[in-house]
């Protein structure tokens, strides 16, 4: 441990810390009190007094801007964040960066997956902004939905200008190792043909999703694109995915649900922890979902949505109806069921990532390689209210 960092731990002690191992605590919060206030900014204060160089934290609290060490620009952020100011951007990236800090923790190599939001690969925002170097090392893949189709109606091209703007991230992605996995909402063959062709030319892999609803194995192409029977050991071996997260279309048949998995060539498998909502797939039944049909080892990734509550998850208690957590907000109009929260507050991170019983130790039980992270956006929610 280097002495700015041992610094750091010591004053903890002595400004009487007492975090214990599993409590989630807000970015920022350095003395453990569940808050981020004045405290902590004297705290981070103090250590960076009279250091030359910045307190290398790139896995702590203490890295608000994600450069990899806590510096005069943290202590600038905790102290506008113990006045009330919230900076939705970093929060996201905080979020999914103590996501996957906790799962590599329990499973080194995990792989952690954000959706859209791509915008938080940059510290301005922009396709050609610097890259935030903490959140690239918590990442391996970024998707991106509706690049070639579906941006304004499902079976109908993404307006140029629109895929021009996702190109300029997902192409900074490529250049930076992180896999791109593109998600088209198109059904007419040739579109569906334009989709994987488009997609893999820029270097990118994908899939073309016939429904919407995300609630079947598409019947085109008859075999993935880019099929093959190597193995895939990282997302970066992947050449094309399936992304299947309800499977209400298969009715109470579990079994047959997993045979009809079992029976692909796809390197890999998006999935639902949870089959209908209701118990979590097995790691016996993860275990052999990893084998494709042709013999190849495949990667099996869960479904988890960080930036929305839904209730119809095990953790949603009938009594938020009348009595909500603070975190929970208002019903999202265009997916019933579906409820923004104030995804920085620890009530509901540790729902998500509080050790065990937590979603994410749920999905590490089940055996997944990695998580596919939805609702990474939501800060544009709150940056427009």
């Amino acid at each position: 441990m280097s002495r700015p960092l041992a610094m750091l731990g010591v004053l903890m002690l002595l400004a009487g810390s007492a975090v214990a191992a599993g409590d989630v605590l807000p970015m920022g919060d350095l003395d453990g009190d569940g808050a981020v206030t004045a405290d902590d900014a004297r705290l981070l204060a103090r250590v960076l007094a009279g250091n030359a160089t910045a307190v290398p934290a790139g896995d702590a609290a203490a890295d608000l801007d994600g450069s990899g060490a806590a510096g005069a620009v943290d202590l600038a952020l905790i102290v506008r964040k113990a006045g009330g100011g919230i900076d939705y951007r970093r929060e996201m990236r905080w979020f999914v960066g103590a996501i996957s800090r906790e799962a590599r923790t329990v499973r080194p190599g995990f792989e952690v997956i954000p959706q859209n939001g791509q915008e938080l690969l940059t510290a301005d925002g922009t396709a050609d902004g610097a890259f935030i170097p903490a959140y690239l090392d918590a990442i391996i893949g970024t998707g991106r939905e509706d690049a070639y189709y579906g941006y304004d109606a499902d079976n109908t091209a993404t307006p140029a200008d629109v895929t021009a703007y996702f190109e300029g991230f997902m192409d900074r992605a490529v250049s930076a190792g992180v896999t791109v996995m593109v998600i088209d909402y198109c059904s007419d063959p040739a579109k569906m043909d334009d989709s994987y062709a488009t997609a893999a030319a820029r270097g990118y892999i994908s899939f073309a999703a016939d429904h919407r609803d995300l609630d079947n194995i598409p019947a085109y192409p008859a075999a993935p694109f880019r099929a093959h029977g190597g193995d895939v050991e990282s997302l970066a071996d992947a050449r094309n995915f399936l992304y299947l997260i309800n499977p209400g279309a298969y009715g109470d048949d579990r079994a047959g649900f997993l045979a009809a998995l079992a029976a692909t060539d796809f390197d890999v498998l998006l999935l639902d922890l949870f089959f209908n909502d209701s118990t979590p797939l097995t790691a016996a039944e993860v275990i052999a979902l990893k084998t494709k049909a042709n013999g190849g080892r495949r990667l099996a990734v869960a479904y988890l949505s960080i930036g929305e509550a839904e209730d119809y998850r095990y953790y949603w208690q009938p009594e938020w109806a009348v009595s909500p957590p603070a975190w929970l907000g208002a019903e999202n109009p265009d997916w019933p069921g579906n409820y923004k929260v104030a995804y920085w507050e620890p009530g509901w991170q540790a729902i998500i990532r509080g050790g065990a019983g937590s979603y994410l130790q749920r999905i590490l039980d089940a055996g997944f390689d990695g998580v596919y992270l939805d609702l990474i956006d939501a800060f544009e929610y709150y940056e427009t209210r």
